[in-house]
């Protein structure tokens, strides 16, 4: 059964129970259940209604929400606690009262629920630390994640906290890439901004835009994004290798995705066996050479005559270089396999 069918039928239900508890008062107080029946029916229609209009509301926009609420009764318990209408009538201190805790409800609720979490750890400290005690820490991403484009996938698997906090100079950047004249930045802008856009209507990615202060316009892109990470007590997300040794210096906790990709290659040995497409010659006059999906090069010896055709080849050897691995492999049972 699907969540919407779900939804769907406990509404149904609801509404049902709804029906048969007015039909059941209806019956023992005034001996008519029909007129029962139909306001317990209404009365379920109007629920469902208001669960309706509440489908954007998140539990988290709710209880910010009820934090607020009492933040402004409290406020309002103060100002009646002056006594200021102790000379009005009690139809005027009714009245006021009524207005006066409104107004401060209404003017609470509004002020937490415009409000971040980072924020609220200023009232109640405990909240930055049950935050900073879980896996989902907020993540700073910077402009070449973005169009990297890798990050909505690798947040929806669970890996990583799904509450990415894009500055405002970081959006301003890729609307300025957007803007280029250079047609390639041009289209890395533009596919920037789309995939924000993507990211920010999926469920599974809680993006923010955090709007950054002008104290630090002065300060390189990669200085203010180490520094609002820190602000924030935020990791931070990047693929550059600069950034990362930047951020790593003055103790942000960073994340590279380029770190994450050499960490997930796979592991050869000698004796592995796998089947590779030769692609182009070798550096010596009999060697072919191939890549893996990570792009780890493969260098196979004796099959020069094979380019264009996918071998089965044995992992010989591997060599560490300051480019990356490379590996050097024979083809299995020689050159005597039919092409393929």
């Amino acid at each position: 059964m699907t969540p919407s069918l779900t939804v769907n039928l406990l509404r149904v239900l609801f509404i049902t129970f709804c029906a048969a508890i007015g039909a059941n008062i209806s019956s023992a107080f005034i001996g008519d259940s029909w007129l029962g029946l139909a306001l317990g029916i209404v009365l379920g229609l109007v629920v469902v209604l208001a669960d309706r209009l509440l489908k954007g509301v998140s539990l988290r926009l709710f209880s910010s929400a009820t934090f607020g609420l009492l933040l402004g009764w409290i406020f309002a318990n103060l100002l009646m606690a002056s006594d200021i209408l102790h000379y009005q009538t009690e139809t005027a201190q009714w009245a006021t009262r009524l207005i006066v805790y409104a107004i401060f409800g209404y003017l609470g609720m509004m002020l937490a629920m415009r409000s971040s979490r980072d924020e609220f750890s200023l009232i109640i400290p405990y909240v930055r630390f049950a935050r900073e005690t879980t896996q989902h820490e907020p993540l700073v991403i910077d402009t070449n994640v973005i169009i990297d484009g890798r990050i909505s996938d690798l947040c929806a698997t669970g890996f990583l906290s799904r509450s990415l906090i894009v500055p405002r100079f970081i959006l301003d950047e890729l609307q300025l890439l957007a803007d280029s004249h250079d047609p390639t930045k041009r289209e890395r802008g533009r596919r920037g901004l789309e995939i924000l856009n993507q990211m920010r209507r999926g469920r599974d990615i809680e993006l923010t835009i955090h709007e950054t202060t002008g104290n630090d316009l002065d300060l390189a892109t990669d200085a203010r994004l180490v520094r609002t990470a820190k602000v924030l007590k935020a990791r931070l997300l990047t693929n550059d290798h600069a950034l990362t040794q930047i951020a790593r210096l003055q103790q942000v906790p960073v994340l590279n995705l380029m770190d994450v990709a050499r960490a997930l290659r796979p592991t050869l040995v000698t004796g592995d066996e796998l089947d590779l497409h030769l692609v182009k010659e070798g550096r010596e006059a009999h060697q072919a050479v191939g890549y893996l999906p990570d792009g780890t090069m493969i260098v196979v010896n004796h099959a020069r005559n094979q380019l264009g055709k996918t071998r089965t080849v044995v992992v010989a050897s591997a060599l560490q270089t300051a480019a990356g691995r490379l590996i050097f492999a024979e083809l299995k049972d020689g050159a005597t396999q039919p092409s393929v």
